[in-house]
């Protein structure tokens, strides 16, 4: 693991035969073979995602941000792992989903657009054929709950409850109204009934103040049991609706676009210190394995984010578009620090398998506790891909370098980003001969990939 100067790495943990508890009965569990784990008093780890929704790279406390205090967040980052080049395999909202859910390229399945809203459209969703994590761990008995946005199809062949989720409190679409819903007629995408296990319910509450506390119940509900929970807030995605609470406390930031948005960036870590309180009082934070991270880089032009130093924002493959702040933590086990190699968003599903003593299946994602855990292991990734529109633009990274095939048919650039994080300086003519080999690479990948289903 490279960690910050002057700390160490862990010893390597034990790997082996554990055995565990399922639903209060004994039963023997082989661990994956990569999984180094500690032998733990017949208790599978929690699983917990915090996931937020449009976030600038810069934005945080312990991004560098001095204008907006995330305590929380800086808490969890500093008693954690804090991933330096952490990506997530798409740069914009739904795509990302569909690759965490399942640790696979999304493109591999055709998932490469944002599906619309449309409870009658049987195509645009994750494909059905594709298993998720909730499935995953559903059927090794863990309690599966998602809570907030699922943007993964609106037909019923879709819903988070037919793909592993056992309790919902959440909305089918790409965004949400911070304060109200319609539960009669047939409601706009940002307006439809909140979900209550398949149920519409009101909302009474700011929306994600009500997503914070319904999974801290869901921590209280399942503190006996291994549970996977997967919080995906839709804040600070628009629409720009602070609560007035968090509102007040940034009087002083005069742009008035800029403030409603750092409130809401405020609410998220408000929301993130409630749950992550609900584990500690419930005594399961050393048995409890978190994630944070964001679904794609920071809109400026949206939601007035930052995504400072790097180049671009949403919806493009340069580093703005795809890499986010992440963090891992569970106590214990990873040794807080830094980490710089490239990691991504698809290593959730095979580290979460592989902390549950379970082998996941054949995914693009890996198994990061090895690499985190043993004192000089290999990077997880040799190459790091992705692609939009089905090929309109494209990117592929390897170790420091990045390569870069711009939409509208540019020439590849390349990029030093161990020098250059902002992609301002092109390389692509005075290391031409990488960077006809990266562009090789991206198209031999390419062609394993499918046309967009939607």
């Amino acid at each position: 693991m490279t960690l910050t100067p002057g700390t160490s790495a862990p010893p390597l943990l034990l790997i082996g035969r554990a055995i565990l508890d399922m639903n209060m009965h004994r039963r023997h569990f082989l661990a994956s073979p990569l999984a180094a784990l500690p032998l733990r008093a017949a208790r599978r780890p929690n699983i917990l995602i915090l996931l937020a929704d449009d976030l600038g790279f810069a934005d945080l406390g312990f991004q560098g941000s001095n204008e907006i205090p995330t305590p929380h967040l800086d808490t969890l980052a500093r008693t954690g792992v804090r991933f330096t080049n952490g990506y997530v395999s798409h740069p914009f909202c739904s795509p990302t989903r569909a690759g965490l859910m399942t640790g696979r390229y999304q493109q591999r399945f055709g998932h490469e657009n944002n599906p619309r809203y449309d409870p009658r459209d049987e195509v645009s969703g994750l494909p059905t054929d594709q298993i998720t994590l909730a499935q995953l761990l559903k059927d090794a008995g863990y309690a599966t709950g998602l809570f907030g946005k699922w943007h993964l199809g609106a037909a019923p062949r879709f819903h988070p409850m037919k793909r592993g989720f056992t309790e919902t409190f959440s909305f089918l679409g790409g965004g949400h109204d911070y304060f109200e819903t319609q539960l009669d007629g047939e409601p706009r995408e940002y307006l439809i009934p909140i979900q209550r296990n398949g149920n519409p319910v009101a909302l009474n509450e700011y929306l994600t103040d009500a997503l914070s506390r319904e999974a801290a119940a869901f921590i209280g509900r399942r503190r006996e049991h291994p549970f996977l929970l997967y919080l995906a807030y839709n804040t600070p995605h628009t629409p720009l609706q602070p609560a007035s609470k968090y509102l007040d406390r940034f009087a002083h930031i005069a742009n008035e676009r800029r403030r409603k948005y750092a409130a809401m960036v405020s609410a998220l870590d408000d929301g993130v210190g409630r749950v992550l309180g609900a584990l500690r009082e419930a005594k399961l934070e050393s048995d409890t394995l978190v994630f944070f991270l964001s679904d794609n880089g920071g809109p400026p032009e949206a939601n007035a984010s930052s995504n400072h130093p790097l180049r671009a924002s949403k919806g493009t493959v340069y580093e703005g578009g795809i890499r986010v702040p992440f963090v891992a933590r569970w106590p214990g086990v990873l040794e807080p620090g830094l980490y710089h190699h490239p990691v991504i968003s698809l290593d959730l599903l095979p580290t979460a398998l592989g902390a549950a003593g379970l082998k996941p299946p054949a995914v693009d994602g890996v198994d990061l506790l090895p690499h985190l855990t043993d004192k000089s292991p290999p990077p997880p990734h040799e190459k790091l891909f992705w692609r939009t529109g089905g090929g309109v633009s494209g990117a592929v990274r390897q170790g420091r370098f990045k390569l870069v095939r711009p939409p509208g048919g540019g020439p590849p650039q390349l990029f030093d980003l161990e020098t250059d994080a902002g992609e301002s300086n092109d390389l692509a003519a005075a290391r031409s001969v990488l960077a006809v080999q990266l562009n090789a690479a991206w198209e031999q990948w390419n062609r394993q990939l499918v046309p967009p289903l939607f």
